[in-house]
């Protein structure tokens, strides 16, 4: 069923970024269809690296931390280690940035183009454990759509 799901947003984000190569704006139709589309979540959106550290970009939900240093929060980790992290409740993360009191589990999935480190997405939820391998899966292939999007 997640499969299905993920075949169909991903099918949508395609047809949603052909054509521009604006990372700004791509950035902020995609946020928009996540948040819209994604069932259970609070916060969807995108932080890009620049001068060292993760600057928040186009996203939806609560006002957000406006910077993170890397290793720092669940983004900041993630975008250390250029993994995708899969928290199912933050307050057990250490170092976990509490941006929403609401927020109770968090997916971050790096943005990578060949070697450079251009962000994360980072999706939010007010439920504990809400995010599975199928997420992260669905998710990463996402974030690729984005990436190649861009160029």
């Amino acid at each position: 069923m997640k499969q299905a799901f993920y075949d169909s947003l991903a099918q949508e984000a395609r047809a949603l970024l052909d054509g521009e190569h604006d990372p700004v704006a791509n950035a902020a139709n995609l946020s928009a269809l996540l948040f819209q589309r994604m069932p259970d979540i609070n916060w969807a959106g995108f932080y890009f690296m620049r001068d060292g550290e993760l600057v928040v970009g186009p996203f939806n939900g609560a006002p957000a931390c406006t910077r993170i240093e890397l290793g720092r929060g669940v983004c900041g980790t993630a975008m250390a280690r250029r993994e995708s992290l899969r928290v199912a409740d933050v307050h057990e993360f250490d170092g976990h940035i509490a941006c929403d009191p609401l927020s109770r589990s968090e997916i971050v999935v790096p943005l990578l183009r060949q070697g450079e480190d251009l962000g994360v997405l980072d999706i939010d939820s007010p439920h504990p454990d809400r995010f599975d391998a199928a997420d992260q899966a669905g998710l990463e292939t996402i974030a690729a759509i984005y990436v190649a999007s861009i160029g």
